[in-house]
């Protein structure tokens, strides 16, 4: 399933009690409209407040109920029982290998911040942050470049039992449109938690002149979460794309990407 929500009045994607949540509300009304017990499987968690234009998730159903109810029917009837702040864009049929969590090979975002006299547009005002000084994309940048690679990012993200906080940042960087408004794409093989607030408000600090372009990357020999970085608010976060790779390499993906990671060097 390809999924978009405006994570304004969700508490993120997992479940939780007596929490309103995106996975809450789409396993309901999936189980409703299939009359079978459906749960998901994500290709990232959110967290409260971020929202998604391309996010990913999968169910296992039985032959019966897929006979039942196709794809293009099913996104129909899903159109007229979920919420307006939820949408299922596409379902489709993938094989027995595919998961949508382990099966991906990168994860893309994008953060929008304003640095103009008046704040956010009105129309823009949920998925972008208002910031209340004008801020250098050009060091912004150039910070942002200091930190590709592989590296343990433990200084950036809240540390979850069991995982690892090591990751491969492939893209970012930070690009002024017409409208004013600076949006960082932020791309990686995976993100641990809070980690792409973390390196957002790390750079924006480097924006406004605050810290030296160095600093960011200077981070990344910590060894638990620094208390140095203000993180960036959710709402200007947004999910917009995760890559998969073709049917015959989905099993060996998915192997690869559940062993514990450590650095090369």
């Amino acid at each position: 399933m390809d999924i978009g929500y405006d994570g304004t009045d969700f508490s993120g994607w997992a479940r939780q009690p007596s929490r309103r949540t995106v996975c809450g509300v789409l396993e309901d009304t999936l189980s409703l409209v299939l009359r079978e017990d459906v749960r998901l499987t994500v290709a990232g968690r959110t967290d409260a407040g971020v929202h998604a234009t391309g996010q990913v998730a999968h169910t296992d159903l039985p032959e019966r109920v897929l006979a039942e109810h196709p794809p293009a029917t099913l996104v129909r009837r899903l159109a007229r029982v979920l919420p307006a702040d939820v949408r299922v864009f596409g379902v489709e049929r993938v094989p027995g290998e595919f998961d949508a969590r382990f099966s991906a090979l990168c994860r893309h975002y994008e953060y929008r911040v304003t640095d103009a006299a008046f704040g956010a547009h009105p129309l823009r005002r949920l998925d972008t942050l208002a910031w209340p000084a004008a801020l250098d994309e050009t060091a912004m940048n150039q910070a942002s470049a200091l930190l590709l690679g592989e590296h343990d990012f433990v200084g950036f993200c809240r540390r979850r039992d069991g995982a690892t906080t090591i990751r491969e940042l492939q893209r970012l960087d930070w690009v002024r449109g017409a409208d004013g408004v600076l949006v960082a794409h932020v791309s990686a093989d995976a993100f641990c938690h809070s980690m792409v607030r973390s390196l957002v408000g790390a750079l924006l600090a480097v924006g406004e002149g605050r810290k030296p372009v160095e600093w960011p990357a200077s981070l990344l020999s910590a060894t638990e979460r620094t208390s140095t970085i203000t993180v960036a608010p959710a709402h200007g976060l947004t999910l917009v794309r995760v890559d998969y790779p073709g049917v015959d390499e989905l099993a060996d993906r998915a192997a690869i990407t559940r062993n514990v990671r450590t650095l090369s060097r």
